[in-house]
């Protein structure tokens, strides 16, 4: 996928420095600034182009990597180090790296820099990606903080910790959306299942809401006419037989009407957590209620509450975004007191087990070495992200119940529920 990186990311901000560092000159930073720049473009244009392992290298370059010297005591230096150095030279890159406004402004520039690389390899979490390209963003996932930790191994310490912060969110922000486009995926099948959706409603039917209210609004302290209302808007939603897009707006209708009293005010964002905190205990409640009476769709139910427990979270997450000026990115590096309740933290057993699947089906399905990787993810890009194509690899990876009680009928999945009910096995 051909593209423009100055285009495609947005403008940095400029550095506001009272005081120049003992050593250094206004050059200097302006010769930061704009190495900087180009940096980000080319690991802009690397991720576009799916060659995801050459980002170790474009970090080592500009942080000026040092590796061990090998027996012969001959080190091989990248050949663009010398016009780097030219223009930057290490000893002030480290002086400037110490300085706590040159620290927020790289913050800064790496929060717009992952929103856009996000953005562009996950442009839509509902739609479907191909297999190939999943394993491969996770795979990324896994080694950017290792590659960036060793890239910047003479590096003063505080600058590190800033960097690994704002990638740490990135590779966090990767997982996550791509375990709830796996969800996604799995839901479809089970919402355009006529026989499970009326299974499904038959059961929610049997819950006792009184009583998951009673013993929610001690904790929750929300109001009665608002839990009503949105027990009934499920039911309703549910028998529409809705699509994933139209429970994706509902979500988003919900969220909003939760949040809009807090609007424009301070304590937003901490009431955006308070929100998450009481959505996630109330579907808690009602998958107890449903795995108390042996619910026939119980199966359907827990796939339902991950997806939607997750997108919950992804929902919120831009309307805080939004709220305080920043990107997404920005929010969870800020915000970590938000990884806390991130559902997949919340139900530890259930969002691991659900990530570690992902990863095992993609294995399982014998993916393309790294050699082969880039034409076919470069295929897989162009399809999966470009067209809403459900790749018929994807389109298997769903989730069914083994146990005999728990059943849900559908010829494209191949995944069961256990007989506990708390976990997903590969069948």
């Amino acid at each position: 996928m051909e593209t423009d990186a100055s285009r495609v990311l947005p403008e940095f901000g400029e550095v506001e420095i009272p005081s120049l560092p003992d050593g250094t000159t206004f050059e200097d930073i302006k010769s930061l600034q704009s190495l900087y720049r180009e940096h980000c473009e080319a690991i802009l244009d690397v991720v576009v182009n799916l060659q995801f392992s050459l980002i170790e290298k474009l970090w080592q370059t500009f942080w000026r990597y040092s590796p061990s010297a090998p027996p012969d005591g001959t080190i091989t230096e990248p050949s663009n180090l010398s016009e780097i150095e030219s223009r930057l030279p290490k000893a002030k890159l480290i002086t400037l790296c110490k300085n706590e406004s040159i620290l927020k402004w790289m913050c800064n520039c790496d929060h717009v820099m992952y929103q856009a690389l996000v953005e562009i390899l996950i442009p839509d979490v509902l739609r479907p990606i191909p297999s190939a390209l999943t394993q491969a963003i996770r795979n990324f996932a896994k080694s950017l903080e290792g590659w960036l930790t060793n890239a910047m191994n003479n590096i003063p310490q505080r600058m590190i910790q800033t960097k690994v912060a704002a990638v740490s969110a990135f590779a966090q922000t990767l997982r996550r959306y791509t375990s709830l486009n796996h969800l996604a995926q799995a839901a479809r099948a089970v919402l355009q299942n006529t026989s499970q959706i009326n299974q499904m409603l038959n059961d929610l039917n049997r819950v006792d809401f009184a009583n998951v209210q009673e013993q929610a609004s001690w904790v929750c302290q929300c109001d009665d006419n608002m839990v009503q209302r949105l027990e009934t808007d499920f039911k309703m939603t549910l028998q529409q037989q809705s699509t994933l897009e139209q429970w994706a707006a509902w979500l988003d209708n919900v969220m909003m009407q939760a949040l809009k009293p807090y609007e424009g005010r301070p304590s937003f964002p901490k009431a955006a957590r308070q929100f998450l905190l009481k959505w996630s205990f109330y579907s808690s409640m009602v998958i107890r209620d449903l795995t108390l009476r042996s619910a026939a769709s119980f199966g359907s139910f827990h796939l339902i509450r991950l997806l939607y427990d997750e997108y919950m979270f992804y929902l919120v997450e831009h309307r805080v975004a939004q709220a305080t000026g920043e990107t997404p990115i920005a929010v969870m590096g800020e915000f970590g007191d938000l990884n806390a309740v991130s559902p997949g933290n919340m139900d530890k057993d259930e969002g691991s087990e659900v990530e570690s699947e992902i990863d095992e089906e993609l294995d399982e399905n014998g993916e393309p070495q790294a050699k082969r990787e880039k034409t076919e993810l470069n295929q897989a890009f162009q399809v999966g992200c470009m067209q809403p194509v459900l790749e018929s690899g994807v389109q298997q990876n769903l989730l069914n119940p083994i146990h005999n009680e728990h059943i849900v009928a559908t010829t494209q999945t191949i995944r069961q529920c256990s007989a506990t009910g708390n976990t997903y096995t590969a069948v």
